[in-house]
């Protein structure tokens, strides 16, 4: 058996750019839009999803989320050592008097 392997195409950032303003700015359908540049729908449907996903909030590089590993445990490690001395506080209050 052999098999045949499709190389897939890829698509510059404009024309990927240009096509979701298509959608997004001129008003054409998904439809509409894949038929005039010779692509298929799921294509402007995955490029958009991609574009709604760095544009928010939500999505995070590798150094904001490595950042982020790295200041939830500080967190964690601080919120130990506050609650520690929070007792150690009380403990040495309450045998002081």
């Amino acid at each position: 058996m052999s098999e045949t392997k499709t190389a897939r195409k890829v698509y510059p950032a404009e024309f990927k750019k240009e096509t979701l303003a298509l959608v997004n700015e001129q008003g054409y359908t998904v439809k509409e839009a894949a038929e005039a540049v010779g692509i298929q729908e799921q294509l402007i449907y995955k490029w958009q999803k991609a574009l709604d996903a760095t544009a928010s909030d939500d999505a995070l590089n590798e150094s904001e989320r490595q950042e982020l590993v790295k200041l939830r445990k500080e967190n964690k490690r601080l919120k130990t050592e506050h609650e520690i001395l929070k007792k150690a506080s009380a403990f040495f209050a309450k045998h002081m008097k």
